[in-house]
This record gives C-alpha cells, structure tokens and sequence, in this order.
C-alpha cells in the first residue's frame, strides 16, 4: 500500500535534523542522528510517576528518553519535557503499538504519539513487536520510511526484532532499520542477533540491561566491581556500552539513576569483559516471545494482563 496523501511535516524537517548533544556521548544511527548512549527506560513506571521520574532524569543529565504507546507515559514524557524546557535538546524515543500496525493506522497513530508527547517530530520511532502472526510489519514499516522521509522522524526502527522479521522488511523494502531495541543484559545478549545487525549497519539497543537479580550478583560481575570501585550496576552497563549498545536502564530511585548515567572513569578490561560475556545463556530471557507476542497493547488489553497500573 502507498502513501494515503500528504502530511504536513515537510516543513519541519530542517529543525528536526538539527538536535545536537555536545554534553554526552552519543552514538551515530541512520542518516548522520546522533542517539545518546544511555537512555532513561520508562517501561513499568506508571503514568502516576512518569512526569517526576522524568523531570528528575533530565535534571541529573539524561538526554535521551525511551517511551511507548503500551507504556501510557507518552503524556507524562510530554509533560516533563515542557517543565524542563528541555524537549530541544533530548532525544525522543516512542512505539506504534500493536494494535496499530498497518500502513494507514500506523499515519494516524503516529499523530496520536505527536499530540501526546507535545512535540512536532520525533528523534526515533520503532515498531514495538513485529507480532508476525499479523503480518503486518513490512505494511507498518514502509509507513516509516515514509515518515522519515517527510521529516516527521529523524530515525527509524524496530523492537524485539528477530533475524527473519529483520530480513524481511529489508528484503522487502531494501531500508534496514537505524535501530533494534531487544532484550540484552549478561545472562542473555542474544549474539547471533547482534551479529546480524552489525553486518547490516544496525545499533542494538539494551532494554532490560540490567537483566533480573543474577546479572549483576554474577562473579565476574562482582570481581569487577571490587577492581574499579563502582556499583554491580555501573559495570553491567558499562560492559553494554564497551560493546557498542545503546542502553536503557530504568528507576525511579534518584540515587540509582545518577549511577546508573556516571559510567565515566573507569574501563573494563578484555579479559573482564570476555567474562561477563561467557555468562550468556539462550534459554534466560525474561521478556515475551518474539515470535508469538501479539497483544494489541490497547490500555484495555494491559489492564486485563496486569501489565498496568494507574494508581498507586
């Protein structure tokens, strides 16, 4: 399916190609985008909270903000954005959800995302999951090329993407994805799929890095730790980082988020980090299936997994 007619973003595209971020390392995706290299995660930190956790973000010095339409923050995000006055000089990140995917419903849920986070483009889009038995995310992905063609989007990617979902949009489509956002901490860094997206000029981004308790209680995790001086935390994420990830990491802990973006000063060495590599293991994910996921992600449908709250 073709574009279903023009969108009013092409006049926007001179100011969306030009955010910069001099006072954080940043890593290069796509057509010359500079992404930060560590991101504010806001999977699970409920509407109630988004806005305070991301105005505290900010203010300790994060430039990068991940959000989703299934996380039902992008408002919040918005919110503390335009308290800041810092929506210019962070990076953006949002998801079609689910249950929007498709050309046409892609356009129009892609203005949802606009209205609610306040801004006139976003930094980088991703589809959320490729929900394959849909069959609907090369239909979604062209509407994103065409997004960013228009202006609308500075990159453009995916999420919990697999080999054969990457093959096809590119086979398809001949446009790889700037981005894919997958599971990784130590326990389970997928190497097979970051492969294929090193070969194919695609960024990993870490969501999940910290993994659930035994990374970072791991020993060569915390023989690290006692060599440099810093937290079980601070070496998970800065093994991330010396692997080329962009990383998410994720709380609303004031404390925890100031370590988790201080991830100067210190370098984990090569036998260090052939260690922390060596615990990765297929079967320790803890996220979804990529292959069978297929909730739309519709606040109904979160509500009845218990995959939301909206009150304390």
């Amino acid at each position: 399916m073709g574009p279903v007619g023009p969108i009013p973003y092409r006049r926007m595209r001179e100011k969306s190609m030009n955010k910069s971020f001099d006072d954080v390392v940043t890593r290069t995706i796509g057509n010359d985008v500079q992404i930060p290299s560590v991101g504010f995660g806001t999977f699970q930190i409920w509407p109630y909270q988004a806005q305070e956790a991301v105005e505290q973000a900010l203010e300790l010095g994060y430039r990068h903000v991940d959000t989703a339409q299934a996380y039902c923050n992008e408002a919040q995000v918005g919110a503390a954005l335009a308290a800041t006055g810092k929506a210019n000089s962070t990076f953006v990140t949002t998801k079609i959800r689910n249950g929007d995917q498709g050309y046409d419903s892609t356009l129009r849920s892609f203005d949802e995302s606009l209205a609610a986070l306040g801004v006139d483009t976003v930094d980088l889009l991703l589809i959320h999951w490729p929900c394959p038995t849909k069959d609907l995310f090369v239909d979604t992905w062209r509407a994103f090329v065409h997004l960013r063609e228009e202006g609308a989007v500075r990159a453009i990617g995916v999420s919990n993407f697999m080999v054969e979902h990457l093959a096809k949009i590119i086979s398809e489509t001949g446009v790889a994805p700037d981005v894919n956002q997958i599971e990784s901490h130590p326990r389970y860094w997928q190497p097979e799929l970051e492969a294929y997206c090193a070969d194919h000029g695609i960024v990993v981004e870490a969501y999940s890095p910290l993994g659930h308790g035994g990374d970072i209680s791991s020993e060569p995790v915390e023989t690290a730790t006692v060599a440099h001086g810093v937290t079980a935390a601070q070496v998970v994420l800065r093994w991330h980082l010396q692997k080329g990830h962009v990383i998410l990491p994720k709380s609303t802990h004031v404390e925890r988020m100031r370590q988790n973006v201080d991830l100067g000063g210190f370098e984990l060495t090569e036998a260090e980090l052939a260690a922390i590599d060596a615990l990765n293991d297929p079967l320790a994910t803890v996220s979804l299936d990529p292959y069978s996921f297929c909730g739309p992600q519709t606040l109904e449908d979160l509500l009845s997994r218990g995959a939301m709250h909206l009150e304390p």
